[in-house]
Parts: C-alpha cells; structure tokens; sequence
C-alpha cells in the first residue's frame, strides 16, 4: 500500500460511521459508492453493504506501477499548464445568456441533465435548507459527473477526426484541443479515485449513463457541432459552480476531514502542485479552473464557424502583445471570445 492511497484521515472514518448509524447510506447513490479499503475502515459499515456486492479484499484496486526492465514512468500525453494560486483563486461562477434557439435548447437540456444528475447523485446545495453534503456525498458527484464530462471532448475529437479523413482536409487545430479537453476530464476522475472506489451499483448507473449521453451527443454532433459545443459550454458553467460550491463548504469548515487533507500523489505530478500546496482545497483551485478553461473553450468554438475558422486556442497570433485565447488561464474570458475577437 502506498502513501497515496492512505488519504483519509481518522476524522473521516467517525464522520461516515456517524453518518451510516443515521441511516444516510439509505441513498441509492451514496450506497452506490464505497470508500477504499485504504481510505476509509469503518467496522460498523460492514453489515450495511447494500448495493456493494464487491467483495473486501478487492477494494485496493491501485497496486504500484510494475517494475518493468526498461520502462521508468509514462508522462501525462498532454502536460497540464502551470497556474499561480492568485490565478486560481480568480476563476469566478459566470453565465452567457442564450442569444439564439440553439443556445436556448442548448441551455434548456443542461438544466434537465442537472436535474436529473442531481437526483441520481443525492446532491442539494441549497442555502435555504438544512445543509445534506458531506464529504462521502462530494465524492459521490464528483466521480460520476467525471466519468461523463469526459464523453464529449472524445466523441467531438473522433467525429472531426473522421470528417478531416472523409474530406481530406485539415481541421485546423480542433481535434488536439478536443482530446486534450477528454484527457483532463479523464484526469480528474483517475485522482477522485484515489480516494474511494464505486460499488457495482454506481458502476450500472455509470455505465446506463455514459452509454445515454454518449450516443446522443454523437448524433447531436453529427447534426449541430455548434449547439454540441454551446451545450458543454453551460455544462462546465454548471461544474465550475459545483466546485465553488465544494470549496465553500471545506474553507468554511462544514467538510472537516478535507481540511488537512493530502492530494494523491497522481494529482500532484499532473498539476504540478508546489510544495506547502497540495492539500485537497489545492485540489479543488485546480479542478474548477480546469472546468472554467473547458467553460471558456466551448463556448468559443460555438461562436465559430465549424467548418472553417482555425482553433483560437493553439493558433499563433499576429500581435501577441495583445490578450489573446491560450492554453493556460491568463487571459480567460468566462463566457467565451466572440468570433470578430480572436479569428
């Protein structure tokens, strides 16, 4: 077992336990989500298993990299740019008003998908009732939103890599972009589970839904890029305000065992964590402006035209003295750059 896995401390073994004595592993999403056996050791949960079906001793499923003769390590494909914490902590919660029918049903069907996210993963958030999140329910949101944002930078890489093909004809920068977008969803799912392990349960749910919205957003994309990429774009308005919400709850102390938390290890190397920041409120900077940077991309490219316009995001510029869209988060515009801006 390695110090990676070892990420919970005791404070969080009597939060669950209390928290299963109170009957909240009632929820069908939270039962559908089990903590690592290295992670979290609450003896009182063990009859209470529910949904999971997997059994113990499976439950450490991140053995170390094998020591293979040649190979030393395997570097992320797509190294992540570096950030300052006062850039971080910048990103702030914003919202482009829909200005045409597709962005209107763009929109419309992100709010549906909230709903329905929400009631599958238990989550509230609402300032006007009794507080319900923990950190065993955050848990829970995050890995399933990630195993699905990861879908449409994948399912849009592929399909334009198949049109470049088809057409013989570049893409003009859209496919990189769009796969590395899919990487750092990807990324962010791989540190989340580090920390707890999904039960069988959670795991059907995640699959029925990666299955739903994966097909849908292939044909949707095969008739409206641009909605595609509108619609992404409210849904990581969506996540960037999800984790506002997470780093409200851990700075004002209702999330007690994230407080002196560790990032895994996988975390750290990925982003690049300095020393004396890599806690899991360090985690949580990095991820939301991760969501806000996919915020900002998709709601640029569906501003333009799909077929033509070179990607903004890794095109070299005449005057670069000039702000312009890049990799990284220094010149972010949360609602997206307009066409006449950047092409």
């Amino acid at each position: 077992m390695n110090g990676s896995t070892t990420l919970l401390t005791h404070t969080l073994t009597a939060n669950i336990s209390r928290a299963a004595s109170k009957s909240l592993y009632s929820s069908i999403a939270t039962t559908g989500l089990r903590a690592s056996y290295a992670t979290i050791r609450a003896p009182s949960c063990s009859s209470r298993r529910n949904f999971s079906s997997t059994r113990r001793t499976q439950l450490e499923f991140f053995p170390p990299p094998k020591n293979t003769p040649n190979i030393k390590t395997t570097p992320a494909s797509w190294p992540h740019p570096t950030a300052s914490e006062e850039q971080l902590k910048q990103i702030e919660v914003a919202h482009r008003e829909p200005r045409t029918f597709s962005d209107w049903a763009a929109y419309n069907m992100v709010r549906v998908l909230r709903w329905g996210t929400d009631l599958a993963t238990g989550y509230r958030h609402d300032p006007n009732k009794p507080y319900v999140m923990n950190e065993r329910k955050w848990l829970v949101r995050f890995i399933f939103l990630e195993t699905v944002a990861g879908v449409p930078g994948m399912v849009a890489g592929m399909l334009r890599h198949y049109r470049s093909l088809r057409r013989m004809k570049r893409d003009n920068g859209w496919i990189e972009t769009m796969l590395e977008d899919a990487y750092n969803e990807r990324m962010h799912l791989l540190t989340f589970m580090k920390m707890a392990e999904p039960g069988r349960f959670m795991k059907l749910m995640i699959m029925g839904a990666q299955g739903v919205f994966g097909n849908g957003f292939f044909l949707a994309y095969l008739l409206s890029p641009k909605t595609c990429h509108r619609f992404v774009g409210y849904l990581e308005e969506e996540a960037t305000k999800t984790y506002s919400y997470a780093i409200e709850d851990l700075e004002s102390g209702k999330l007690p065992a994230w407080e002196n938390l560790e990032a895994p290890d996988i975390a750290v190397r990925y982003w690049n964590m300095p020393e004396g920041k890599r806690t899991m409120r360090d985690l949580l900077y990095y991820i939301r402006a991760d969501e806000a940077k996919h915020r900002e991309i998709h709601h640029t490219l569906g501003n333009l035209n799909q077929a033509e316009d070179p990607n903004p995001f890794v095109s070299e510029y005449k005057d670069p003295s000039k702000p312009h869209p890049g990799k990284g988060i220094d010149h972010m515009k949360s609602k997206g750059w307009e066409r006449e801006e950047v092409v």
